[in-house]
């Protein structure tokens, strides 16, 4: 029987499939998603976004870094190197595979396979003539020569070189280890164990724990956890927040103290700059005491971030710690909304809690407005397009044109259009008008139901109602005006607009498209009124005037002829009648009847199938939904002064304005390219009656681009449990006549087993 036997690489050879093969599982997948992606598309890419976003400070960075930086070059030639040792190790190893042919004694004496003995001798003392050791020949070429002679002509060996692919029979099984021998020889065995102690129990460790201690500190949302624990603490000691103290709860997060985040920076300059900051924005509450908002880190942010917000020019030294505070604002916000969600749901299902208000929520979706826009709340969203001034907002809102919202100029004439904005020069009208058509328009549409029930239009108390949104993004530019004069078409109104019809003063802010719908209902009316006088009398209308006659409501000899005339048209419709039931036969008339009852079973059929393919259809999009992760990346935000490129996302929420309260935790739709449907639940009241709610839609990024929709919700009482189903219910008899077989079967066991005894 064979040994086996185990032994190290000597030659070497072996290792160099070991180091090739972990080479390319290094080299293979860092070229996927290092290698730099095509720097030609991402320059196509901002040449076309060059016409509206040109002047945004986001698009000025990102030229300046694609000319400066070198990091593709780098990243380039380190993966090229990588593939040049991985080819050289291939072909290496390519040269090497020579060295494991397997044995072939044709190919040793140079014959074709299948040769006859006779070729086989006379090839054998031809070579053996030439490379015989006695006359000058290589020793070990005779001896490969003899060998394969001797596989070819004696049986024995051609029997083992058939079978083992050796004519000496089996030989010993080797396993070689693809490591060279100079790593287990004594003289290296020191280094060796240094090397492997290094690695494996100094770096390891070390790395494994730094990746580790850096990851707990952070959520999910790449948010520290203390700055988590920070806005729960304030959004729960202050439900309703107003906006300058949401300011001061922000610039406190960790992620702006050097001692928790190591990019942020105290300058030294910082003494001189921010005090002189202070004085320039007036009173930012620098005297509070409470703890974090009076330490340094907390206070130099809340600086820069006003200063931001004032469209105020800061020093170089601190323009680029602004910027870096201005990128964190957004996904801060963000988690500062979800911390008052998760309060608002532990104070609905425990109780005793104190839930966030609704305004201070929705404080937090107009801070991020106000921070990608660099704007304050109170001023103009005209300010959010290219070369608007303060200065230049009086001719906006004059008497003429009391333009004061972004749809309230896209809904202007063209003339009338150019005519206020007269001083603009025509390229900066063009570019502001350029920049205004890429602004986003939604549609927002609403579908309201509960699913997994048999009505699923009767809303009941404590059932979980679903409302689907269907979302439709358009450019603003599809809604300008064309040259038919067609109005700006609005299926909602702006928050503003909605709050203002909460304080009643929604008559003074209606438009006049609203107007013109009034108006058309009214005309619809007295059109509809004329129309019902002009019908014919029918017999109950005319045996109500004979009531009101006797009574003595109606008088006169016109009351009296009118009389007469319906008296007589209600007879011919008798005879009519009578002459035309008259006509049908009763099997006519029981075939008609049936005819009705198929088409009544019909409708009702169609109308399960309907029902029962909706449900289907909404059941593959959520396993779709649950499936697909969509892409982030939906459009480019116009923002004059953001730093980095920002995309436009959604807030979607229900909520209670009477009493300032959410019905369903906001919906952050980062996917909206053209069309989403999104769906929002919540339970029902567990009281009947009626409830008037809204369906919001807010931009985390545009300012006077919010829509408010009115939903209205009619709870039912809940359908009783039955407790017995008639189905259940079988009359006495039958179970008296089940008694007596049952009797007869006991009766007829125990005479068997009587029998079997």
């Amino acid at each position: 029987m064979a040994g086996q036997q185990f032994q190290y690489d000597d030659s070497g050879n072996t290792f160099f499939y070991f180091l090739t093969s972990f080479v390319g599982l290094i080299v293979i997948p860092a070229t996927y998603y290092l290698w730099p992606r095509d720097q030609n598309a991402e320059q196509l890419r901002l040449k076309t976004l060059r016409r509206v976003h040109g002047r945004c400070l986001w698009y000025r960075l990102r030229l300046m870094k694609s000319q400066q930086s070198i990091v593709p070059t780098l990243k380039k030639a380190a993966l090229l190197f990588g593939w040049a040792v991985f080819l050289f190790l291939a072909y290496k190893v390519s040269k090497l595979d020579r060295e494991y042919q397997e044995y072939n004694p044709y190919e040793v004496l140079n014959l074709d396979a299948g040769a006859s003995v006779a070729e086989i001798k006379k090839q054998y003392r031809v070579l053996s003539l030439k490379h015989h050791p006695d006359k000058g020949g290589d020793e070990a070429v005779f001896m490969k020569l003899a060998k394969a002679y001797s596989a070819l002509t004696n049986e024995e060996s051609r029997k083992n070189w058939e079978t083992y692919g050796n004519p000496d029979g089996p030989r010993v099984t080797s396993f070689g280890i693809a490591l060279p021998a100079w790593i287990v020889d004594q003289k290296n065995s020191m280094l060796v164990l240094l090397v492997y102690g290094l690695a494996f129990m100094v770096i390891l460790p070390v790395v494994v724990g730094t990746w580790w201690y850096r990851s707990i500190r952070y959520s999910g949302d790449q948010i520290l956890i203390n700055t988590t624990q920070l806005f729960m603490h304030f959004m729960y000691k202050t439900p309703t927040m107003n906006m300058k103290r949401l300011v001061m709860v922000l610039t406190a997060a960790f992620e702006f103290d050097p001692r928790s985040n190591k990019e942020a920076i105290i300058r030294p300059t910082d003494n001189i700059e921010v005090p002189q900051l202070i004085r320039e924005l007036g009173n930012i509450n620098v005297k509070k005491k409470e703890p974090p908002f009076c330490y340094p880190y907390s206070l130099k942010a809340r600086v820069l971030l006003l200063t931001h917000l004032a469209r105020m020019d800061v020093s170089e030294n601190i323009e680029e710690d602004q910027r870096f505070v201005v990128k964190k604002c957004p996904a801060l916000l963000q988690e500062m909304i979800n911390v008052g969600c998760q309060l608002t749901m532990m104070a609905t299902s425990r109780g005793g809690l104190r839930a966030p208000r609704l305004t201070s929520i929705e404080n937090c979706m107009k801070l991020s407005q106000m921070v990608v826009q660099g704007l304050q709340e109170a001023k103009s969203p005209l300010l959010q397009l290219p070369h608007f001034e303060e200065e230049h907002l009086r001719y906006c809102i004059s008497k003429k044109y009391k333009v004061r919202t972004l749809q309230d100029l896209v809904s202007l004439k063209d003339s009338d259009r150019r005519n206020m904005l007269r001083f603009l020069g025509e390229e900066k009208y063009d570019e502001v008008m350029a920049v205004l058509g890429s602004f986003p328009y939604i549609n927002m549409e609403t579908k309201l139901q509960v699913l997994d029930d048999e009505d699923s239009n009767n809303i009941t108390a404590g059932s979980i109602v679903t409302v689907t949104v269907t979302l439709t993004r358009k450019r603003m530019s599809e809604m300008f005006e064309k040259e038919d004069n067609a109005p700006l078409p609005t299926t909602t109104t702006t928050t503003e607009e909605a709050n203002s019809e909460e304080q009643g003063d929604a008559k003074n802010k209606t438009k006049g498209w609203h107007n013109k719908n009034k108006g058309a209902k009214k005309a619809a009316k007295s059109k509809k009124k004329k129309l019902t006088k002009k019908k014919p009398v029918t017999q109950q209308q005319a045996k109500g005037d004979k009531a009101k006659q006797a009574n003595g409501n109606v008088a006169g000899n016109e009351v009296a002829a009118s009389k007469e005339e319906e008296d007589d048209l209600s007879d011919k419709g008798s005879e009519s009648d009578e002459a035309e039931v008259n006509k049908d036969s009763p099997s006519e008339r029981d075939e008609e009847s049936d005819k009705q009852s198929d088409t009544e079973l019909d409708e009702i059929g169609g109308d399960d199938e309907e029902e029962w393919e909706a449900l289907q259809q909404s059941i593959q999009r959520r396993e779709r939904a649950l499936l697909e992760t969509k892409s982030k990346v939906t459009h480019p935000v116009y923002s004059l002064f953001f730093p980095e490129e920002k995309q436009e996302w959604w807030w979607l929420y229900i909520a209670d304005r009477k009493e300032q309260t959410l019905v369903s935790m906001p919906n952050h739709v980062c996917t909206l390219r053209d069309t989403e449907e999104v769906e929002l639940k919540f339970p029902a009241p567990s009281k009947t009656g009626n409830y008037q709610y809204s369906v919001i839609l807010r931009s985390d990024s545009f300012m006077g681009l919010d829509q408010v929709k009115p939903l209205k919700l009619e709870v039912h009482e809940a359908k009783a449990m039955l407790d017995n189903h008639p189905q259940w219910d079988i009359p006495e008899t039958e179970e008296e006549e089940d008694d007596p077989e049952d009797s007869d079967g006991i009766e007829e066991s125990e005479e068997d087993e009587e029998d079997n005894d």
